[in-house]
């Protein structure tokens, strides 16, 4: 039995080919979007990612509220998606290892679905130690000079909190030694009435291993307080901070700084 009501576009009619360069076109559409979204994708699994600092553990260096791009092929090439699907990433090949006094981004070693970003301070061998809160690595304490609380008053109004000020807060230019051959300096600061990270180890670095810290020494939750940071899970090095914003609407606070756009990290 024949429905005569339905009539059925016959090949070669205007409607057909119509209906042919629509199906075509959504086709053409799909898969070109299907390769931009697995070219993006593979560009942040091996060559750079974007993140944002929720925290004010690397104070003064990083804000919170700052957004930076990782360079996620400092220490090697990866092979694409390696690092979202295998315990450890593999890399098609390897550069250096980091360094002392590179900032990295890297899983959590207590547990992985969570990416802290921190300074590394010491590398395999070295032997870690702080004593009065003065960071000692194989040996020498690190140097460090004390900015005049007129001079760093400044860096810490761009803090723009009110527990951060020249009263609480003692603001040091530390060189930490660089293995890369650079003069290792980097601001960091120390709460003068908290004495709960006053005094750390000594302990020996293992191989394949790092060690790291906040530059907010008394405020970063860091490998004094749950050991070394494995390679296999640092993901890259903080290159830039691309934007500054901070929209907090559970407590209403708004932060943006666009004089930080483009500063470099070391």
């Amino acid at each position: 039995m024949t429905d005569s009501g339905t009539e059925h576009p016959k090949p070669g009619s205007d409607y057909f080919e119509a209906r042919q360069e629509r199906k075509q076109w959504i086709i053409d559409n799909v898969v070109s979007l299907l390769l931009a979204l697995c070219a993006i994708f593979m560009i942040r699994s091996s060559i750079v990612e974007a993140f944002k600092i929720p925290s004010g553990s690397m104070l003064p260096t990083l804000l919170v509220g700052d957004h930076i791009f990782v360079n996620k092929f400092a220490y090697g090439l990866k092979i694409p998606f390696t690092d979202w699907a295998l315990d450890q990433p593999l890399y098609l090949w390897k550069r250096e290892a980091p360094k002392r006094n590179d900032i990295i981004v890297f899983k959590f070693p207590r547990d992985d679905s969570f990416y802290f970003i921190k300074r590394v301070v010491g590398v395999p061998g070295d032997v870690v130690e702080v004593r009065n809160k003065v960071l000692t690595l194989n040996g020498k304490a690190v140097p460090r000079d004390l900015i005049a609380a007129a001079e760093s008053r400044s860096t810490f109004e761009e803090l723009d909190d009110p527990k951060y000020n020249e009263r609480a807060l003692d603001l040091y230019d530390e060189k930490l030694p660089d293995s890369s051959g650079g003069d290792g300096r980097h601001l960091m600061m120390i709460e003068k009435n908290n004495y709960m990270g006053e005094n750390y180890g000594p302990v020996t670095i293992p191989q394949e291993h790092l060690f790291v810290m906040g530059d907010n020494r008394d405020f970063s939750n860091d490998s004094r307080f749950w050991g070394f940071v494995p390679y296999k899970n640092v993901r890259g090095k903080a290159m830039v901070i691309w934007l500054s914003l901070w929209i907090g609407f559970k407590d209403r606070q708004f932060f943006f700084r666009p004089t930080r756009y483009r500063k470099l990290l070391r």
